[in-house]
């Protein structure tokens, strides 16, 4: 009779640990389908037509700002491109340039993240495109103890971290944190 309730009680448990598995929030998949946002760390290459003094590549530091020549600070932090470029725009229009012409693209996105049972865990850079499988690949692969269906991915979306476990199938973004859980059996 012991062992039945030992099956029994290791059932329940197993079934206990699947029940807590909540699925991830619409906006974490809707968020892949936006244009994308910049944050700290991105490198951005902002081009300002027939002026080369103002035309370079800038980095989004860890206050979500660009230091851009006569204008001094900017925030990209949660910004578009195209938003980016507007604003960079107006304030050049502002009595330094008669009518700018401005625009913004991403020279190096930041970089994403791999923890957990990978054999490298650390910090890579971001290509668009990756998905977790690829993530985990740069890293050198699962360890053996590592669970190769599904990963959690922890994301900033409007300001708001969000994590959700999904298949390794599944995109990542620039800032991403991938965690590979290991696995029961």
């Amino acid at each position: 009779m012991g062992w039945r309730r030992a099956i029994a009680l290791s059932l329940s448990l197993a079934l206990a640990g699947c029940a807590g598995y909540v699925p991830p929030p619409p906006a974490f998949h809707a968020v892949l389908n936006e244009p994308y946002r910049f944050d700290s760390g991105d490198r951005l290459r902002i081009t300002v037509f027939e002026q080369p003094s103002l035309t370079n590549s800038y980095v989004v530091d860890q206050a979500g700002y660009i230091a851009f020549p006569l204008v001094n600070l900017v925030p990209a932090r949660g910004r578009t491109a195209d938003q980016l470029a507007a604003e960079l725009g107006l304030k050049l229009r502002n009595g330094f340039l008669r009518n700018p012409d401005v625009s913004v693209e991403v020279d190096q996105y930041r970089p994403f993240f791999v923890m957990g049972e990978v054999r490298n865990a650390g910090q890579y850079p971001y290509v668009p495109g990756m998905t977790a499988q690829n993530a985990i690949a740069i890293a050198g692969g699962f360890t053996a103890r590592g669970n190769q269906s599904a990963v959690d991915i922890t994301r900033q979306i409007n300001g708001e971290v969000m994590t959700g476990r999904v298949p390794t199938s599944d995109p990542i973004r620039a800032g991403d944190t991938i965690y590979v859980r290991e696995r029961l059996f």
